[in-house]
């Protein structure tokens, strides 16, 4: 993938990327928040086959369809997606855990492991994009959190001993 970034002074930012199967697509990100995304042939890189225009909450919820946090493929069950030293892991917190019933601040999870919590999909009260330190950890939800390897090894211990 080739991913090119512009300043747009009083519009935004504009990012050109060409994916390894030769498409390339377009995406305007407007100080307002708008995004429009363009999508052009393989043989006239000039020529725009389609175009979406999203506000910013449609944007953030798509990008967390396509970035796998509402459904993790079977085939990435156990694999990270790594983006250059940043690791994307997802969790299954499992009845045992210790920071089952405690909140992500009482936790103190970025402090103490250095991690981000992303999202936190509990089965009975849905999703939770960027879950703030308040949201309560449940048994038989997924935690999808950022960060290097060491940071997702101490969030680990974390999640599993309760913090500390």
């Amino acid at each position: 993938m080739n991913l090119k970034e512009t300043d747009l002074p009083g519009i935004g930012k504009k990012f050109v990327v060409t994916t390894r199967s030769g498409d390339k697509l377009v995406i305007i990100v407007h100080d307002d928040g708008r995004r429009e995304l363009y999508h052009f042939k393989h043989d006239d890189e000039e020529e725009s086959i389609s175009m979406v225009t999203l506000d910013d909450d449609e944007a953030r919820h798509i990008s967390a369809i396509v970035g796998g946090i509402n459904y993790k493929p079977k085939a990435l069950e156990t694999i990270e997606v790594a983006l250059d030293d940043l690791i994307i892991e997802w969790y299954r917190i499992e009845s045992g855990f210790k920071c089952v019933g405690l909140s992500i601040g009482e936790l103190n999870v970025r402090q103490q492991s250095g991690a981000t919590i992303i999202a936190l999909i509990d089965p009975t009260h849905g999703k939770t994009i960027n879950p703030g330190p308040d949201v309560v950890i449940t048994a038989n939800s997924m935690l999808v959190a950022l960060g290097e390897r060491q940071h997702q090894k101490r969030l680990r211990q974390v999640l599993l001993n309760g913090g500390g």
